[in-house]
């Protein structure tokens, strides 16, 4: 009798009772508002979005312009092939951006138009992108004592070893003695 009461679309017809399942397959009330939106916004059935302005909307770039720039640099493959920004994408397909020295590979799961918020975002694709490599170790600038004064040439050759950067230094002579 319960479900018979449930059939005019208000909640779901069949909730397990002990609430765990439901609590994983439903997102938070904001979460689920904003992923009514962006669908209500998103292109109607058969329609396709530009890849450009899909890997902007999910946040896999900062700016749309920047998306453009990755696809004609050849950083953006769908399904293997490069692409241009205004490429169809649909449902399913794969997309690999190389972006900041790190490659995303991301399966499109749902279209969107709009840019959306980070939670909403990570629900329109999968991502089996390689995990991000370590951050490396970056040894400290040289920790001077208060009132030592500007480093010297000697102390400033000191902290580029220090940090590895032992070929910058020698970039920097060479910069300086040209007219």
């Amino acid at each position: 009798m319960a479900s018979e009461h449930h059939e005019g679309g208000s909640g779901p017809v069949a909730a397990p009772q002990d609430g765990t399942a439901a609590t994983a397959a439903t997102p938070d009330p904001k979460t689920a508002a904003a992923i009514a939106a962006a669908e209500a916004a998103g292109p109607q059935n058969g329609e396709t979005v530009r890849v450009d302005s899909w890997i902007w909307a999910v946040r896999l770039i900062k700016t749309r312009s920047l998306g453009a720039t990755a696809c004609r640099g050849g950083h953006v493959r769908v399904n293997g092939e490069r692409v241009k920004p205004a490429y169809a994408l649909r449902v399913g397909d794969e997309v690999r951006l190389r972006h900041e020295g790190r490659e995303r590979v991301v399966v499109v799961k749902r279209l969107i138009r709009k840019r959306v918020g980070a939670p909403v975002a990570v629900q329109c694709y999968v991502d089996n992108s390689p995990p991000p490599p370590p951050r490396e170790a970056v040894a400290p600038a040289g920790v001077r004592d208060r009132g030592a004064g500007r480093p010297t040439k000697r102390d400033r050759r000191e902290m580029d070893r220090l940090r590895g950067l032992e070929g910058l230094s020698s970039s920097r002579r060479d910069a300086g003695s040209r007219p």
